[in-house]
């Protein structure tokens, strides 16, 4: 387990793979700045310390689509953001995760999540690239990772402090998520299921907050390995490098208390995180899909 960089990301988040430029860019949310590193030269660097990123994709013909507590945006990486939508069918954006699908959509999770008291619950999103933007499901505790399965006939998506992730069957040519079902149960006494990614043989790694480890689940939600990491507050994961076989894990540095702490969890003492750690686990993984917003 390598760190790459160290910056002490508050909430490092949302590693992507840029394969056309050998790129790997990450986001600090909380800490609001954003990161470049090329493995190539060596050299990481902060592109951005003023924009909340709390996800992100690549955009088609350049540029990002960001996602944040506000909506969904478009940004060139270096003029002010432009703002898509920032509510669907009268409810607020408050987003926290994302992915594009084969097609170009954006899929996210809005997040309302508080450890005392009621809250409103999250829903999961498409936004299609004429911009139209459609509630697919509702009702999420603490909606977090989003992935496809190789074929695009499953959507997975984690609900964190549920300790679950859920499959859908997923309808590429509409974008039409159905027959939502429990992929993974995460067990009381391990961490709360977090970022999430799939590999190139159809296998599914979401790391562990409060887990210090990244999990590589089968197509059925079967454990086939753990991957220890250094830090408590394991965040998100993605493949890169050359061949796609480095895998780049993203941490978070301050310690973030929440009810659904395995027992036994030491939320004050320890190496929570707030570095960017790489391995190579022997498997490779995919690039991710980019978005095609007008």
């Amino acid at each position: 387990m390598e760190v790459i960089a160290d910056y002490q990301d508050v909430c490092g988040e949302c590693p992507v793979w840029d394969p056309e430029t050998g790129t790997l860019y990450w986001t600090d949310n909380s800490g609001h700045r954003f990161y470049r590193y090329r493995p190539a030269t060596g050299v990481h660097e902060v592109l951005d310390d003023k924009l909340e990123i709390c996800g992100f994709r690549l955009n088609e013909g350049g540029g990002f689509t960001l996602i944040n507590s506000g909506g969904v945006w478009l940004w060139d990486g270096a003029a002010a953001p432009r703002l898509l939508a920032s509510e669907v069918d009268g409810a607020r954006l408050k987003l926290n995760d994302c992915a594009a699908d084969a097609a170009g959509r954006l899929l996210a999770g809005s997040n309302f999540y508080a450890p005392h008291g009621d809250y409103e619950r999250g829903k999961l999103i498409r936004v299609d690239t004429d911009l139209r933007v459609t509630i697919l499901d509702e009702g999420f505790e603490l909606s977090n990772g989003i992935a496809f399965s190789l074929d695009s006939t499953t959507l997975y998506f984690t609900d964190s402090t549920a300790r679950r992730i859920y499959a859908y069957d997923y309808d590429l040519s509409t974008g039409v998520a159905r027959n939502r079902r429990v992929l993974v149960a995460v067990p009381p006494d391990e961490g709360l299921p977090d970022g999430l990614t799939v590999d190139a043989e159809g296998y599914l790694w979401s790391a562990q907050w409060y887990g210090s480890a990244v999990v590589r689940y089968d197509p059925d939600g079967k454990v086939e390995r753990r991957i220890q990491t250094p830090a408590k507050q394991t965040s998100c994961a993605t493949f890169g490098g050359k061949d796609l076989g480095d895998l780049y894990i993203t941490t978070a540095a301050h310690s973030e208390p929440m009810l659904e702490m395995p027992p036994g969890y030491d939320a004050v003492n320890g190496s929570f995180g707030g570095a960017l750690y790489r391995t190579r686990p022997g498997v490779r993984g995919l690039p991710a899909y980019r978005t095609r917003l007008a």
